[in-house]
């Protein structure tokens, strides 16, 4: 792919050289990407160069091209690696193989996953740092934080004390290719991205909310200036508070808002029109915020995120094969997976002749998930809804509508 340098200080001897593929599809394969994803690497330029993580394959070439520039004849001294994910780590080895001088700073961990990796020999170029332990590169000094499971075992931060700058690895990181802005101050932060912070946190770190917990608490007492994730632009001013409550929110698993997500899974509309209904009386019972989706249009990744960011739930589904409806079980099972906890929670089950989708979302909600609440036994449905069972619904509604207003 034909390539031109880009680089971009953040200050004066610090830049960026990093790349977005705006190509990308799905990121890791999995997540939906309407405008791609920006892969961040970061070079200090002092008495010693520090270089801070590598880049995907995709941007590989202006990567290079943008380090050769931004080094301008200069050496590489040091290449922090702070998470070893493919998406960063790709180019260690080719790095290696242009800089046979550069030392690879990271924890024991780091260095096994790049012997996974790469076919290269860091024999002797290796310097392990532990928790709290600092390089001096001159005027600018970097002390590293361990934070494992954030969300690989190996990763940790960079904070630059000099000039308070946090690089944060995947941490406060969002989907979306970069579009010339840098700075979250420069952009409207909240509009633009926020959604899709949200969206990369819950469903790629969003297991590890203890874990995420305990690295916060290491940043308490520093006042960062910037906040240099590996996907994203660079956090300043109002975005860096924003961000810092939003991941306090998600990684306790508390709600940012009161309001109900009504997931829906429906083969030939009947089970939608349920949902329709609910969310009609819930709408006449003074819920004023109701999002809904059909599982099998709508990505998980983004009812995951709603479901992180409202209170109370609603599942809906028919029976098939004997189960869930496929798109509806992989819903589940990923908020499941993903360790969602704490929301009010109502389902509603279909069949014609074996309906079991009620007793089985029950279960894996009741057994598989922490603290998800029944506001009221599994609704069943046989077929269609008729008017002698509206009352049911009526009263379901009734208590979705009651328990939001009651937490507002």
């Amino acid at each position: 792919r034909p390539t031109m340098e880009n680089v971009q200080n953040i200050t004066p001897q610090i830049a960026w050289v990093g790349g977005s593929d705006r190509r990308l599809a799905l990121f890791e394969n999995l997540f939906p990407l309407e405008n791609g994803v920006t892969y961040n690497a970061w070079l200090i330029k002092d008495e010693k160069t520090a270089l801070i993580d590598t880049v995907d394959a995709s941007v590989t070439h202006q990567f290079f091209a943008s380090l050769e520039t931004a080094l301008d004849g200069r050496g590489l001294d040091y290449l922090v690696v702070s998470h070893m994910e493919p998406d960063h780590c790709a180019n260690i080895g080719e790095l290696c193989r242009r800089w046979p001088q550069v030392q690879l700073v990271g924890n024991k961990m780091t260095f096994q996953l790049i012997r996974q990796f790469h076919d290269v020999d860091i024999e002797g170029r290796c310097i392990e740092v532990q928790e709290g332990q600092e390089l001096s590169l001159g005027r600018h000094n970097l002390r590293f934080v361990m934070a494992p499971m954030v969300h690989w075992p190996e990763v940790m931060f960079t904070y630059e004390t000099t000039e308070n700058i946090l690089f944060a690895a995947d941490a406060f990181g969002t989907f979306g290719g970069a579009s010339g802005n840098l700075f979250s101050d420069e952009v409207d932060y909240a509009g633009l991205y926020l959604d899709e912070a949200r969206r990369y946190y819950t469903n790629i770190v969003g297991k590890f909310g203890p874990q995420v917990l305990a690295a916060m608490k290491k940043l308490d007492g520093l006042s960062p200036a910037m906040i240099c994730s590996l996907h994203g632009p660079v956090l300043r001013g109002e975005a860096i508070p924003l961000l810092l409550d939003k991941y306090a929110h998600w990684a306790a698993y508390k709600p940012e808002k009161q309001g109900v997500v009504l997931a829906y899974a429906s083969m030939y509309g009947n089970t939608e029109a349920v949902a329709h209904k609910l969310a009609a009386l819930l709408a006449e019972k003074g819920v004023e915020d109701l999002r809904m989706y059909d599982v099998s249009k709508t990505h998980y990744s983004e009812i995951i995120a709603q479901v992180f960011k409202y209170s109370h739930l609603v599942l809906a589904s028919p029976t098939y094969n004997l189960h869930l409806y496929c798109p509806m079980d992989t819903l589940v099972r990923d908020l499941a997976a993903l360790n969602v906890q704490n929301r009010d929670v109502a389902i509603i089950g279909n069949g014609s002749w074996a309906p079991s989708a009620h007793t089985t979302l029950q279960k894996m909600v009741e057994e598989d998930m922490k603290d998800m609440r029944l506001l009221a036994p599994p609704m069943l449905v046989r077929s269609t809804l008729k008017p002698e069972q509206l009352p049911e619904l009526e009263a379901l509604a009734e208590k979705l509508a009651a328990s939001v207003k009651e937490k507002q």
